[in-house]
């Protein structure tokens, strides 16, 4: 069911704003009639499902999306359908999937383990809100997951939170295209 605004029902929270019309999350106009004192704010608890998306350097460049990009069709297939099935579409207070579909890294960053054949890739990703930001991926041919890795990951997640949290956001956005695209979903 949609609301006259364009989204979904309970999306945004009303808030009193006397004389404010429209819905700032989405940037379109309520009708004059149907606006009357009130305004409606965004509220991100009311997002129902948690998103992966690719994280986005400030050149514009979407390292992990590349990554998957230089891959065989069958192997980025594999990867894709990993991060639609066990990242994307989870409700927000869900833990995160279980070993050995996932681990964890270091504090809130983890891994995405898949395997094709006797090769073994692993996206490294962190959540932010309802976003699953993927920040690296590599093939794994060693038994721990690399420092240098690790470390990368983690700078790549305080730039994202870092421009995504900016007073003012300079573009490119830090949260890149939906993961996996739909130029590329298995159907």
């Amino acid at each position: 069911m949609q609301q006259a605004y364009g989204h979904p029902p309970r999306s945004c929270e009303t808030v009193s704003a006397p004389g404010a019309q429209g819905c700032p999350c989405f940037g379109r106009r309520q009708p004059s009639s149907a606006a009357g004192s009130r305004r409606r704010r965004w509220d991100p608890r009311s997002v129902a499902e948690t998103h992966a998306v690719y994280y986005r350097d400030i050149s514009g460049v979407e390292p992990v999306n590349d990554f998957i990009e230089s891959l065989s069709t069958k192997r980025a297939a594999k990867i894709d359908d990993h991060v639609e099935e066990h990242l994307n579409g989870r409700p927000p207070e869900a833990p995160p999937p279980a070993f050995p579909v996932t681990s964890q890294i270091h504090g809130e960053l983890r891994e995405l383990r898949v395997r094709f054949a006797n090769t073994r890739y692993r996206l490294l990703y962190q959540r932010s809100d309802n976003l699953v930001v993927l920040l690296h991926a590599f093939e794994k041919d060693t038994g721990a997951v690399p420092e240098a890795d690790k470390r990368l990951a983690e700078r790549r997640m305080q730039d994202f939170k870092a421009r995504m949290d900016a007073e003012r956001r300079v573009p490119p956005r830090a949260a890149g295209k939906d993961a996996p695209p739909p130029s590329r979903r298995s159907g």
